[in-house]
């Protein structure tokens, strides 16, 4: 496990050409003396580890970054990669849900179906699942396939894009999976191929990203309850318990670029991609604007664009799974 420092600072411990698992990450750092931080091996309340089908990705920059997007007419590599995220949706958590159970109780009745509450989006409070950014104000959210043929059409000569096992970076409280999206000709190739292994953290099928989280909690607050007499399953408060920290895990996907290069799109489908977020926790930028401020800077950019300017609401969505 290579230790590093990234652009920002932060130190990094980084396994490349592998995604590894939560408990082979423990196996990894025990048997390697590393020193990370304790909570990483403690015994936790029981919490789901859901497969999501992740659709869209999200780009999440600062005021300065917006203008270089708006200016630009896309988006431009960093160090010859240019990085998104997953972005989870309400409907992503409910058919996750829905697998999931299906998958633990498969002889469930159709009115065990109906009676089943929702649960999975109480465990969904990582930074990976909320509409709040630690990166900036703004966000840009795409379909994967709308961004996989641009990626096509201007880095591959019209050829399927390669997606690659690129690398597992683990920080303080933080696993990041990340993959690499590249064009089948370029230097990348030794590190292996993205396969549709059932076992993997991430894989890619018919346009989705296809992610098995293993620690989808912020903090644990809530254990998972199974019933299995009533083919149920429930989120159930740990009152009188102190919310345990535990690692969270997430999936970002690094297009390969060249340094300098641009990944563009028309301009009113950026505009109209375009969402305002709030500061999330832990933060790496201290770049925020507020939501008013941030309007009047996208409307300075898209003066002519016929529609307002919207804040990004999926946590408050994804809060009406959870009642």
């Amino acid at each position: 496990m290579e230790l590093r420092v990234n652009r920002r600072g932060a130190a990094e411990r980084v396994l490349v050409g592998q995604h590894l698992k939560l408990n082979d990450l423990k196996l990894e750092a025990r048997c390697r003396s590393l020193e990370i931080p304790p909570y990483f091996f403690k015994n936790l309340p029981p919490f789901p580890r859901p497969e999501l089908h992740v659709s869209h990705l999200k780009h999440d920059t600062d005021r300065v970054g917006l203008e270089g997007i708006k200016r630009d007419g896309g988006f431009r590599g960093r160090d010859s990669l240019q990085w998104w995220s997953l972005a989870v949706r309400p409907e992503d958590i409910a058919s996750a849900e829905t697998r999931l159970l299906e998958e633990t109780y498969p002889a469930r009745t159709e009115e065990q179906a109906q009676m089943q509450q929702s649960f999975l989006g109480r465990f969904a409070s990582s930074p990976a699942f909320l509409e709040t950014s630690r990166l900036g104000s703004y966000r840009f959210t795409l379909p994967v396939e709308e961004v996989l043929e641009a990626y096509s059409k201007q880095f591959c000569f019209g050829a399927q894009p390669e997606m690659r096992v690129f690398e597992t970076v683990l920080y303080k409280q933080e696993v990041m999976y990340v993959v690499l999206v590249d064009s089948p000709f370029s230097e990348y190739q030794d590190y292996p191929l993205l396969s549709d292994d059932p076992d993997a953290v991430c894989v890619y099928r018919d346009g989705r990203f296809i992610w098995r989280s293993q620690a989808m909690c912020g903090t644990h607050s809530y254990e998972l309850v199974q019933r299995p007499d009533e083919n149920q399953m429930e989120a159930r408060e740990r009152f009188g318990c102190k919310p345990q920290f535990y690692f969270w895990d997430h999936v970002t996907i690094a297009l390969h670029m060249g340094e300098g290069q641009m990944l563009n799109f028309d301009d009113d489908k950026l505009r109209e991609n375009l969402r305002i977020c709030g500061p999330g926790e832990p933060l790496i930028t201290n770049s925020f604007d507020g939501f008013e401020e941030a309007r009047e800077v996208v409307e300075r950019l898209w003066p002519d664009y016929p529609a307002p300017l919207q804040n990004e609401r999926w946590l408050q969505e994804l809060s009406a799974h959870r009642l």
